[in-house]
């Protein structure tokens, strides 16, 4: 990307490079910050106003060249090309100090063998044993809950997953273990996104700030409690089903096993992906369903007809393919993970145009899953969009890559299964039950770590058996 022409100082002044063939022109900037001020302001809003202005857009994180993709057969590019033209960047200060050198942040052979080590722990069979535990705390929430009850269901379902994750990672089941590390977890995920699209993004990570400090006492509380439950692991005589055992056990090629270190990184890790994204999911759910009377009856219709007289479980997951669709929507709307970026290595290209080494690559899945080119009524909350005809055919034709909330390519989020399962059958467990009706009309999203409601989500529940009185 070259500064604009007859226009040696633009890079100085924050205006963004000139279109080159198949290159939109970007939108102008402030001096050193670049588009951070507007990015910072409404990151979402920002990367809609990137794509409406085309498929490849000039931008300045900072002082950094950046370069906005949106088109499904260009984030697929950039997805598969990951660790051969394109490298995962430094995400900064605040995603190193929780994550540390994790499955998501590591590069190359380091990512390799980590991937390889942790894979196990989340395949098919894997995520079928953890399956009951999914369901038995589901159906423990739900026999807590009374018909007529107020409760805030951001609270409820950041508590059901919590409980979810340790007991199936960590092997523990005391509220103590759930609340410590979902409390620190909170303040690290919020403190992050203010970071990722603040001031911090552009400052030296030698430069202390409060939330900076904040991060670092929320992540001492997480790894006091990992470290705990590590060495209660270890000095236990009984093999555990759990995720961090099978961490503690797994041997690379070489055969030497997960240093202490990478079992911390491996552990947050897989707790964000197993508590985070799926607590988010259902929230957002729950909004769509209660604005939806229409999907909500076409739901709890599958469940009465698909269970019958009895608590789903991992064998009626396949069956399940409206309340899967209504996830899959739910994450169309509202993708939890909700930007992608990658850096450009030499030799790079997308869509046959060279992106010069060095270019910070970004996508977003916000951006892309509400793009009315791929999606008919794109901002409708429209489940059946996801089914298939009698005929087997897809109800709508929906580009790969127009659909990318855990990612793809060699580095799609390892916990995507486990993500789905649990997010089906807590759905099933409650909505069976229960409807929730929520009291607030309006909720937005509010991009951190994760894409979190910007307030309490307040509902009334609603035992079924009374929803016509």
């Amino acid at each position: 990307m070259t500064t604009q022409a007859g226009h040696p100082h633009a890079e100085a002044r924050g205006e963004t490079a000139a279109p080159s063939p198949g290159i939109a022109e970007g939108p102008r900037g402030v001096p050193l910050l670049g588009n951070l001020p507007a990015f910072g302001k409404d990151p979402l809003g920002f990367f809609e106003q990137l794509r409406d202005r085309g498929d490849f857009v000039p931008w300045r994180f900072g002082r950094k060249p950046s370069l906005f993709v949106a088109h499904p057969d260009t984030v697929g590019e950039l997805l598969t090309e990951v660790e051969r033209t394109f490298d995962q960047p430094d995400l900064g200060i605040a995603f190193r100090t929780l994550l540390g050198n994790g499955v998501i942040v590591s590069r190359g052979a380091d990512w390799r063998r980590k991937r390889s080590l942790v894979q196990p722990s989340v395949r098919p069979k894997q995520v079928r044993s953890y399956a009951t535990t999914m369901t038995e705390c589901a159906v423990a929430l739900a026999d807590r809950w009374a018909d007529g009850q107020q409760v805030d269901i951001k609270k409820e379902m950041a508590a059901l997953t919590q409980l979810i994750a340790v007991r199936t990672i960590f092997g523990v089941d005391t509220a103590a273990d759930a609340e410590a590390i979902g409390q620190a977890m909170d303040i690290a995920q919020k403190e992050i996104g203010a970071e990722f699209s603040g001031i911090g993004a552009v400052l030296p990570d030698w430069v202390p700030t409060p939330g900076r400090a904040r991060i670092k006492r929320a992540t001492a509380v997480i790894d006091a409690e990992v470290s705990r439950v590590v060495s209660r692991h270890r000095d236990g005589d009984t093999e555990r089903p759990d995720l961090l055992s099978r961490l503690l056990a797994a041997r690379d090629e070489t055969g030497a096993p997960l240093s202490d270190q990478e079992i911390r990184d491996e552990t947050v890790t897989l707790y964000i992906g197993g508590h985070e994204t799926t607590s988010s999911t259902l929230v957002w759910a729950w909004y769509l369903l209660s604005r939806n009377p229409r999907v909500r009856d076409t739901l709890t219709e599958e469940l009465d007809r698909v269970l019958a007289d009895h608590e789903p479980g991992f064998d009626d997951y396949a069956s399940l393919t409206y309340t899967q669709a209504v996830i899959k929507e739910t994450l169309r709307l509202y993708p939890t993970i909700w930007l992608i970026t990658g850096l450009a290595k030499e030799g790079a290209t997308l869509g046959g145009t060279p992106v010069p080494a060095g270019t910070r690559v970004w996508t977003s899945q916000w951006a892309t899953h509400r793009d009315p080119r791929w999606y008919g009524d794109a901002e409708a909350f429209r489940p059946e969009r996801w089914l298939t005809t009698e005929d087997g055919e897809p109800a709508e034709q929906i580009p790969e890559y127009a659909w990318f909330p855990f990612g793809g390519g060699p580095r799609v989020c390892l916990g995507t299964r486990f993500a789905l399962v649990e997010a089906v059958l807590v759905l099933a467990v409650l909505a069976r039950r229960y409807d929730l009706n929520l009291t607030t009309d309006t909720i937005r999203p509010v991009p951190s770590l994760t894409l979190q409601p910007d307030r309490d989500v307040l509902a009334t529940v609603q035992a079924r058996s009374r929803r016509g009185a």
